[in-house]
């Protein structure tokens, strides 16, 4: 998405807040994982992301609820605070995307496609040999 000037992504999700092949994770680490790929991922496309989740219950599975709303930064700045129905917002000017995409995630002058080939011709990983 950055490759293509993304200024902001709108995604919707009803993970369940209990991960059915590791219940012991708990939901606690379930949230701390959507909110570390979300802002991750705004902050690496160097773009607003809007992450709409849906909470209560959904064929017997509680979700995770935890809407968010996070800057080019990578920062939450508006986020959902119960499991309830809630309405989020916050002011995002789409200007604020330009710093990154012209600083750190420059992909014009710092991607250097002549050394993806593994990751462009490979699935699975592969040990090294010994």
């Amino acid at each position: 998405m950055g490759l293509q000037g993304v200024e902001l992504i709108v995604l919707g999700y009803n993970t369940p807040s209990t991960n059915s092949q590791k219940p012991e994770e708990g939901p606690q680490k379930r949230q701390f994982h959507n909110r570390l790929t979300v802002q991750a991922g705004a902050y690496q496309n160097s773009t607003w992301s809007v992450a709409v989740a849906k909470g209560g219950t959904e064929d017997g599975h509680h979700m995770i609820a935890g809407s968010m709303i996070v800057n080019p930064d990578g920062e939450i700045v508006s986020e959902a605070k119960t499991e309830n129905d809630e309405l989020i917002f916050a002011d995002c000017d789409l200007d604020a995307t330009i710093f990154g995409k012209q600083t750190i995630f420059d992909f014009a002058r710092h991607r250097r496609i002549e050394h993806y080939g593994r990751i462009t011709s490979q699935t699975g990983a592969i040990p090294p040999a010994e």
